[in-house]
């Protein structure tokens, strides 16, 4: 009885639950974020350590657009998949500059990795 009902539970939170997502495959598609994001220290976007459970458009030093400060959001799970799906279509008016990563495991990992980055 309680297996289905973690599985209904599981169900019921929707596709962005990773049943078994993969930290070390997300930190390879991480590859796709250097470009603009960093650990430790802003580059052209903000760093990203600590980024799940933080308040968007909130380290200290950044320029955020208006449309990020303005968002409302806090980087849980959920947020981080819609986000990283299409940021521009998520938040728009937002600078950040990137198609998004369409695959939803390939998400679930990269989200996997950013959770241990302290």
């Amino acid at each position: 009885m309680r297996k289905w009902v973690l599985a209904v539970a599981m169900i019921a939170a929707g596709p962005t639950v990773a049943m078994s997502a993969d930290a070390d495959a997300g930190k390879t598609i991480f590859n796709k974020c250097k470009a603009c994001h960093q650990v430790g220290k802003n580059g052209v976007g903000p760093h990203l350590d600590g980024v799940v459970g933080r308040k968007a458009a909130s380290v200290e030093g950044y320029n955020y657009s208006e449309a990020l400060k303005k968002s409302d959001i806090t980087w849980d799970e959920a947020a981080l998949d819609k986000w990283i799906t299409d940021p521009k279509k998520d938040v728009p008016g937002t600078k950040m500059i990137f198609a998004g990563i369409k695959d939803p495991d390939d998400r679930a990992n990269l989200i996997e990795y950013l959770k241990t980055l302290k």
